[in-house]
């Protein structure tokens, strides 16, 4: 049996009503209010760094040493040419005999992963495959793109063993139908007329892979448990499922009133919603849109249960919100207006690559030693142990700090140095078990701060060196996720 054997998701913690996009860009077109919130990525977040966390909730209680391939599905990518799946599975830790591949160039590519991630394991070249989508969209000021484009990520890995929905069937339709687009080198997105992409686009193309499915897999709508499938607009949203004669609690909330549409991600995030309520024996069908559409039927099965609740999925991270309650952070965030750094901010050093490769297990996975003399672990890795009383030469194992939770020993709030969201915190972590090192900190404000407050790490981005074109990913600590 072939199909889903975990899952994981991620919404970054910034919320803004849409509201304040509105108040501020609405003058434009007063015609783009939207109601509700959107998901926004940090500063520090991007969709490589969003697709790490998403991964990293999916492997709770995995071993990643039996991973095979890691796919990952982005329009999105901080590189034209540096595989992002490359990135995500160094920050893993995974093994390096492992198939790794960026599906990109259309929101469709989340369900085009997941269908290759299964073929794979079918076919046996594969025995687990993790799939990563994330995205982190941009809408020009005053466009419904932004107020509609959320951030978000999700994760799904696919086996052969211990499978919590397997793969029923599939149908796909594929277009050269160009509602949304960007061109090399363009940062925002483009759309042509709204009818025209709900009438010939959602109401069309979703129809006829759903339909499709039904009747290659000989499936009738009253035994679908849930249908989740996208639609930028709310009221088309609802259609959709009345013409395929769904009843609406059959229909997958699409979350555009809490989280937006994010992308590539974001039928993997429908899916990951729908499992998170799903009992053994229901029918699930995900639908993408983008050029096209895939359709997936999943069926439940007992193993379920292995899994609810020990993911933090969508409802946890819906839960964990922070309200943005400035439009004018958001659009710096994403580098929309040129924003002062001072001299400070402006010198960033060159990456010394050939370190960076040295040290790729210690900079991107976090991992640091354990002597085995004493049991004392230690970042970054050591030849000597640090332990005074210890000090032992060439005893150490390797040691992974990413998933390891700690306590905030000290910190320091810096009005001097540059940050995108200032002031810079950063601070001395205690590891639980052991282990201590000094990590920037995000996601907090300096009056939430306070010694001996749990946190764990997160992947996110350093710096942007834009003279060499370089990404810097590091981990930060964050508060914890309960």
């Amino acid at each position: 049996m072939v199909g889903i054997t975990s899952y994981g998701a991620y919404i970054p913690r910034y919320r803004i009503d849409r509201g304040r996009i509105y108040k501020a860009m609405g003058w434009l077109n007063p015609a783009t209010y939207m109601p509700g919130e959107k998901a926004v990525a940090n500063f520090d977040e991007d969709s490589v760094s969003m697709g790490v966390a998403a991964g990293i909730d999916c492997l709770t209680g995995v071993d990643r040493k039996e991973i095979d391939a890691l796919f990952f599905a982005t329009t999105t990518s901080p590189y034209k040419e540096r595989q992002s799946a490359g990135i995500i599975a160094t920050a893993f830790d995974l093994r390096p005999d492992i198939r790794t591949a960026d599906f990109t160039d259309s929101v469709k590519t989340g369900t085009t992963a997941l269908l290759s991630a299964c073929d794979a394991v079918k076919a046996g070249s594969a025995k687990n495959v993790i799939v990563c989508a994330a995205d982190c969209r941009i809408g020009k000021a005053g466009s419904s793109q932004e107020e509609i484009f959320g951030d978000g990520a999700a994760s799904i890995m696919i086996g052969d063993s211990e499978v919590i929905a397997s793969i029923e069937g599939s149908y796909s339709v594929s277009y050269d139908f160009m509602d949304h687009w960007r061109a090399d080198g363009e940062i925002f997105d483009h759309q042509w007329e709204d009818r025209f992409i709900r009438d010939i686009g959602y109401s069309s193309f979703i129809i006829e892979a759903i339909s499709g499915l039904a009747k290659k897999c000989k499936l009738d709508v009253k035994d679908i448990a849930k249908v989740a499938y996208p639609c930028l607009y709310a009221g088309d949203h609802g259609s959709i499922g009345k013409k395929l004669g769904l009843a609406p609690a059959q229909v997958q909330d699409p979350m555009l009133n809490n989280v937006g549409y994010t992308g590539t991600s974001n039928p993997l995030m429908l899916l990951v919603g729908a499992l998170e309520d799903a009992k053994a024996g229901d029918n699930i069908v995900v639908v993408s849109f983008g050029n096209g559409s895939d359709a997936l039927l999943f069926k439940v099965t007992d193993e379920i249960e292995r899994v609810k609740g020990n993911r933090r999925g969508i409802k946890k991270h819906l839960a964990a919100k922070r309200e943005l309650t400035s439009y004018e952070k958001m659009i710096s965030f994403r580098n929309i207006i040129p924003v002062e750094k001072g001299i400070r901010g402006d010198i960033i050093a060159a990456t010394a690559l050939s370190e960076l490769w040295r040290s790729r297990r210690q900079i991107l996975g976090l991992c640091g030693s354990k002597c085995k003399v004493c049991g004392t672990p230690q970042y970054p890795a050591q030849k000597v142990c640090v332990k005074p009383d210890c000090g032992a030469v060439d005893q150490m194992e390797d040691y992974p700090f990413a998933d390891k939770r700690g306590r905030l020993f000290t910190y320091t709030g810096d009005m001097l140095a540059f940050s995108m969201n200032p002031p810079a915190i950063y601070g001395i972590v205690n590891f639980e078990g052991g282990g201590r090192y000094w990590f920037d900190m995000t996601d907090v404000d300096q009056e939430s701060v306070k010694v001996d407050m749990p946190v764990e790490m997160s992947f996110r981005k350093k710096y942007i060196d834009e003279k060499s074109g370089i990404h810097g990913y590091f981990w930060k600590a964050i508060p914890v996720i309960d």
